[in-house]
């Protein structure tokens, strides 16, 4: 262990589920064998993190509990397996924080599906902590000319809708409707799909995020689903050919969209859900889910090799992420936006502030 590294740390905690988080000092742990620590210079905060505080998804938290999962920083000591990774390597740690590397999904490059895959901000600490563990593995791997408060929301938002719009299975020239586009995951959608040749609509409302979506992050629609009479026709007209967006990227946080999807999407068209509203169902009209043969599917996060591909995109200078840095001490705050839908693009934390 470095000699540099402290023995307290600030960070904010989740003490009983409902919150609120507590900003305090708490020890800094020693990883293990086959782990790093990493000091976490900037996070990302996710709509996830506070589903972590409020204990509604179907999954049980860690108590107490350091949330955040998406933290840039520099690596200051690692195990002794540790070999393909070094102390002063830039590292991100992302929502898997580890994984089983030995079952069926983890040999198939699925370990996001691993039954024992550890959460950062969830079952495990994250990046709500000036330093923080991770199993080596997951680490994704930063090039130093990447800047780390920029890079931060790519670790999770990113990745994620990157995957989303891959399994999507939309080609170069087509058309992808991003629910939820002036978000978080949202603004980055938009971004990787220009990049990978698809023209988008981005749905969501307000005045804010339409000119964000049209001027900032190339979207070749806006539909406000708030002051639309008819959302499915307007988002169906957004189209050259008046039949609907061959695929819908769903990261909204309420319900009503996902039901929505299925009438506009055109036929043969592919609705992905990755936004996780609580509490929430699927609903799709069958009569017209069948006689158009669209598909409907979840995408999760990405693996390790789409976490790669994720940041060459931003590396490349084809992603940047519209976010605003506050100090670490401030996360209620943005929590208190998240609860008004108040955040247009993302919040990343200093952790020295």
């Amino acid at each position: 262990m470095a000699s540099e590294i402290p023995e307290k740390q600030w960070a904010q905690v989740i003490e009983k589920t409902g919150g609120p988080v507590e900003y305090k000092q708490i020890p800094v742990r020693k990883p293990g064998p086959d782990e790093v620590l990493v000091n976490i210079k900037f996070s990302g905060v996710c709509h996830t993190d506070l589903h972590a505080v409020n204990g509604d998804w179907p999954l049980p938290t860690k108590l107490p509990l350091v949330g955040g999962h998406e933290g840039a920083g520099i690596v200051v000591a690692k195990g002794d397996l540790v070999n393909d990774i070094e102390i002063g390597d830039h590292a991100g740690v992302k929502w898997i924080n580890g994984s089983c590397l030995g079952c069926d999904f983890c040999q198939q490059s699925d370990e996001p599906l691993c039954a024992k895959a550890l959460l950062s901000g969830y079952t495990v600490d994250g990046t709500f902590q000036q330093y923080c563990i991770a199993k080596a593995a997951h680490v994704a791997r930063l090039h130093k000319d990447i800047p780390l408060d920029a890079v931060a929301p790519v670790l999770c938002a990113g990745i994620t809708v990157y995957k989303g719009l891959k399994e999507s299975g939309a080609k170069p020239g087509q058309t992808v409707a991003i629910v939820g586009a002036g978000g978080g995951l949202g603004s980055l959608a938009q971004q990787y799909a220009k990049a990978m040749g698809l023209h988008t609509i981005a749905i969501d409302s307000g005045e804010e995020k339409r000119k964000m979506c049209l001027e900032q992050l190339g979207s070749n629609a806006f539909v406000d689903f708030a002051t639309s009479k008819d959302v499915v026709k307007d988002v169906q007209a957004a189209t050259e050919d008046g039949l609907g967006p061959h695929a819908v990227i769903l990261v909204a946080v309420n319900e009503k969209p996902f039901q929505q999807a299925a009438e506009y999407v055109r036929p043969r068209g592919t609705v992905v859900c990755i936004g996780l509203p609580a509490n929430a169902y699927l609903k799709a009209p069958v009569f017209e889910s069948v006689i158009k043969m669209i598909t409907i599917k979840g995408s999760y996060v990405g693996n390790r090799k789409d976490s790669a591909e994720a940041l060459d995109f931003f590396r490349r200078g084809l992603i940047k992420s519209p976010f605003k840095v506050i100090g670490l001490s401030e996360l209620q705050k943005v929590y208190d936006l998240m609860h008004k839908n108040q955040i247009a693009g993302r919040y990343v934390l200093d952790m020295e502030k």
